[in-house]
């Protein structure tokens, strides 16, 4: 399986609420009053993909979301529900609960990504609750980038923080960290076992989303960087 590739489970696993982006997609698409051929244009994705989405007739991969995300300007949230977002600026006293052990699941190769508050539409920053998979850059592959501030807190196991501008760092649990996410960075486990972080970025969702999107789609790491085959 390729690099940041996700399912989208199509039913409710151990609590974790479950996505229905082809019904977002359509609500989304009618009260823009978008035709399937705009959002293909917006998209980058063909109307027949565009229809099976909204038909729940196809799965979605990290991909095919990421696009949708970034090309809809929205939220990767509002993908999760067809719930219309509030209009930003007012006064709304809106909250959103999140037991735990719940949240909307999106796995990549490098991290299992939990996003709680998932219905809280067009945040202004966006936590994650993420378990680290990979304990070395060549695992790893290219480091993410994208626009914004990030704040990560470590929740369980050793944290190695790698980054394009400053040597490695280790956290351990309790520790936490500051950058500026445009700035090159990945996180790896330090030894093994779990290793979680909770992890809370500034800007738009999308952007976020499309920022992991083009790194995991890199067809070659940087000279020096060899990914480790599998046998």
């Amino acid at each position: 399986m390729s690099q940041n590739r996700l399912k989208l489970a199509d039913r409710v696993v151990a609590g974790r609420t479950s996505a229905r982006p082809g019904a977002a997609l359509k609500a989304l698409r009618m009260q823009r009053g978008w035709t399937l051929a705009e959002v293909s244009k917006r998209t980058e994705l063909p109307v027949s993909t565009l229809s099976k989405i909204e038909n729940d007739r196809m799965s979605l991969s990290y991909d095919k979301l990421a696009r949708i995300s970034a090309g809809l300007g929205v939220d990767i949230s509002q993908l999760f529900t067809p719930q219309i977002a509030s209009v930003p600026g007012t006064v709304s006293g809106r909250r959103s609960f999140t037991p735990a052990g719940q949240g909307q699941e999106i796995g990549t190769e490098n991290y299992g990504h939990i996003y709680p508050v998932a219905d809280f539409l067009n945040k202004r920053f966006v936590p994650v609750i993420a378990e680290l998979r990979k304990r070395t850059l060549n695992e790893f592959g290219e480091m993410i980038r994208h626009s914004g501030e990030e704040y990560a807190y470590v929740l369980e196991g050793t944290v190695e923080f790698h980054s394009e501008l400053y040597a490695p760092l280790v956290l351990r649990k309790g520790d936490s960290l500051y950058f500026d996410s445009g700035m090159g960075h990945a996180y790896l486990k330090g030894e093994a076992g779990p290793c979680r972080i909770l992890s809370i970025c500034s800007g738009p969702e999308s952007q976020l989303m499309e920022a992991v999107r083009r790194e995991g789609s890199a067809e070659k790491p940087k000279p020096g960087r060899k990914r480790r085959t599998k046998p």
